[in-house]
């Protein structure tokens, strides 16, 4: 994990990797809920019965907004910023889902940060790129710009 000791340090590594987080099993269980919570239960993620029969690959597939709620998750895997207050989620920019995710594939995250731009009188709004890979995959499974809004 990537400690950064102010505004000044994370503004210094624009353009770099953050890090990679830890690979997640994206399981069935974690499809169901999800659809249930979102009310999104079509059939291609929570049937697998008919997607043994109709899907390729015969499994059901988890919601590209799963695999990115998973984001924030991924990038606090990997660095911290301290003399934080709080920080709030502030949008999202240039968001693609480019490959279809499994049932039992196993997703990470690999962060960067793309830009940082002070925001009187104690915030500093930084944007993340978030590149979702799948384990053995050959293109990523979402690739996003998170923006957060960082207060001290």
């Amino acid at each position: 994990m990537r400690i950064f000791d102010g505004f000044d340090d994370i503004k210094s590594a624009i353009g770099a990797e953050v890090g990679v987080s830890e690979w997640i099993e994206i399981t069935q269980d974690r499809i169901d809920k999800f659809a249930e919570a979102t009310c999104d239960e079509q059939w291609i993620h929570v049937d697998q019965e008919r997607a043994k029969a109709e899907l390729p690959g015969g499994k059901t597939i988890a919601h590209g907004l799963l695999s990115l709620s998973l984001a924030p998750m991924f990038i606090r895997s990997v660095m911290g910023l301290k003399g934080l207050k709080n920080t709030l989620n502030y949008g999202a920019d240039r968001i693609r889902y480019l490959a279809p995710v499994p049932a039992g594939s196993r997703l990470r995250g690999r962060t960067r940060i793309v830009e940082a731009e002070d925001v009187p009188p104690d915030g500093l709004r930084v944007s993340y790129r978030i590149t979702i890979e799948i384990e053995g995959g050959q293109r990523p499974a979402c690739v996003a710009e998170l923006i957060a809004l960082h207060r001290r």
